[in-house]
């Protein structure tokens, strides 16, 4: 019954987490790429091939559905793997899906042409990599119009928070908003467009201010992700147990994967 997902590092923890908490019935394997983190600085070949094999590593695992629950993944590396072809009975899945669900207030079956939305100003913060895919706001424009996006490449927190150094990361998120509202003063809404940056949410929240929306995937994704398997039970794989894989030093990962949920994670070597 197991699902996969998929990440660069440890961000997805912050997906697995609500996952887990929406769904305690489905084991999870969880495989973080994190000999090769992180994939926000890296090109798009790159990201695709260092993806696809580890998305590949999770199929074997049991795991028919796969999760990425890595923004620069899902920028760089989703839709060509979907349409280069995916295996019968088997499916992996991004998480802008859920995002633009909720900014945009309508269902990712529905396709009927873009149409107007009540946001008007949205704040990207993301890894370069995902900044300069543009995916985000290609997939935005199949739904909607009129709106003004202004990315933000937020260089450096991603590395912070995989270091531990949350006074680092949280002085950086401070930065990287201050830049974005040189760009764009007043600002709607904020994407969170990297499953890291749910941790550091509130420092977003009030250095943007209390008049922003403030959208985190955590949530959004563990709800699409709960409706999809209501409407596919049959894509909960052959797994049977939750495990934690990782391309890292697993005694490393472990350690910080249990100061960056709160409680005790235990990695083995993938």
């Amino acid at each position: 019954m197991a699902v996969g997902i998929f990440d660069s590092g440890l961000g997805g923890l912050t997906v697995l987490d609500a996952a887990q908490a929406r769904l305690p019935d489905v084991p999870f394997v969880y495989l973080g790429d994190n000999a090769h983190a992180p994939y926000g600085v890296r090109d798009a070949e790159d990201v695709h091939n260092l993806t696809r094999a580890n998305v590949h590593r999770l199929w074997d695992e049991g795991c028919d559905l796969v999760i990425l629950a890595c923004n620069t993944a899902s920028a760089a590396a989703l839709r060509r793997m979907q349409e280069a072809g995916v295996p019968q009975g088997k499916r992996v899945l991004g998480v802008f899906v859920p995002l633009i669900e909720a900014l945009t207030e309508r269902e990712w079956g529905d396709n009927s042409p873009p149409r107007e939305v009540a946001v008007k100003h949205v704040a990207l913060f993301a890894t370069p990599a995902t900044v300069r895919s543009r995916a985000f706001q290609r997939e935005l424009a199949f739904r909607a119009i009129g709106v003004d996006v202004e990315a933000q490449a937020c260089g450096g927190v991603v590395d912070a928070i995989e270091e531990g150094d949350l006074i680092l990361a949280e002085a950086l998120v401070r930065s990287h908003v201050d830049a974005l509202k040189r760009k764009m003063p007043e600002p709607q809404a904020a994407i969170l467009g990297c499953t890291h940056y749910p941790l550091m949410e509130q420092v977003f929240q009030a250095a943007l201010g209390e008049g922003v929306s403030v959208y985190s995937q955590a949530s959004l994704v563990a709800e699409s992700l709960a409706d999809y398997l209501t409407r596919h039970p049959n894509m909960t794989g052959a797994g049977t147990e939750s495990r934690y894989l990782t391309t890292g030093d697993a005694s490393r990962v472990s350690d910080r994967a249990t100061q960056f949920l709160r409680r005790q994670i235990t990695f083995q070597a993938a």
